[in-house]
């Protein structure tokens, strides 16, 4: 080990698992599984969305989003932590680490917004169904997408450049699998009071007052639904939102403990795994558009 650290010059070095060696091979072919169907599930999920004509509605065109989201943030993760699981070098390139801190950073802060504005439509959708179309018009979705998008990218500028620039005297070893603000701040040999305040901020706006969006909204679903009579309006009703609901919890349950290697392998591989399974498993609009598709190509 330290003998490749000799030879890695300027590289990080991404301690991960390292001190658990009998699990690295077992981390290996799981981790491998998991990123292949998370791969699968959500290419599938984007096809199914665009080619089927049944599914252009807001609420596909978001879970379409979040299905891009989910693919490029396990891209920008698993395949140098499996590099990093399989042989004993445990390095990353300074560029490699920063280009792997914005990305992910960045599509980690955009999934908060837009699970937030999930929200919101299911809110429009459950509370306001007669003017939905009228609210969730697919040019008022494109704008709330894109603030969705804009606003990670952004949160990513201000975060991930204040974290680079920290004075790190020579401090290589990242107790972690990936490069991520909270490990990249550990390495500085200055104060870091003034960035663990910027990061409480950032939390309390990227974690807490989504969270806090989320649940205002079901609050007001909540409420439209007890009024609801019909035994199948509730189930509708339920399933629509069902699936959403368990996204979020598992989006932000994890997220609100990020510390341990574990439960960020857990947000950042299992997570975008569970998601697609989720919205297939549990939704019939999916699971009739796939039939379709099937069978139009068993039919050509």
């Amino acid at each position: 080990m330290e003998q490749n650290n000799e030879t890695s010059g300027g590289d990080f070095i991404l301690l991960g698992f390292s001190d658990q060696p009998q699990l690295e091979v077992l981390l290996f072919v799981l981790v491998l599984i998991s990123y292949l169907l998370t791969l699968l599930g959500n290419t599938a999920i984007i096809l199914v969305s665009c080619l089927d004509c049944r599914l252009h509605t807001p609420m596909y065109f978001f879970l379409t989003n979040l299905s891009s989201l989910d693919l490029c943030f396990t891209t920008s993760i698993v395949p140098q932590l499996l590099w990093n699981l399989k042989g004993p070098a445990k390095t990353i390139t300074p560029v490699g680490c920063a280009i792997q801190l914005y990305v992910s950073l960045s599509l980690g802060s955009t999934e908060c917004v837009l699970l937030t504005i999930m929200a919101f439509d299911r809110y429009v959708a459950v509370c306001r169904p007669l003017n939905y179309t009228s609210i969730m018009h697919p040019s008022f979705c494109k704008a709330l997408a894109g603030v969705a998008w804009l606003s990670g990218v952004g949160n990513t500028l201000i975060q991930g450049t204040i974290t680079l620039r920290l004075p790190r005297c020579g401090h290589r070893h990242l107790h972690h699998f990936l490069c991520e603000v909270p490990a990249m701040v550990k390495l500085a040999c200055v104060d870091i009071q003034a960035n663990e305040v910027q990061l409480f901020v950032a939390t309390l706006v990227l974690l807490l007052l989504p969270v806090a969006l989320i649940l205002v909204s079901y609050g007001f679903i909540v409420q439209a639904v007890m009024k609801i009579k019909s035994v199948q309006a509730w189930r509708k009703a339920l399933g629509t939102c069902g699936s959403h609901l368990l996204v979020v919890f598992l989006f932000f349950g994890s997220y609100a403990h990020t510390s341990g290697k574990f439960i960020s392998l857990f947000y950042t591989v299992l997570t975008p795994t569970l998601n697609p399974l989720i919205y297939t498993l549990r939704n019939k609009d999916v699971k009739g558009a796939m039939r379709r598709l099937f069978r139009r190509d068993l039919g050509s």
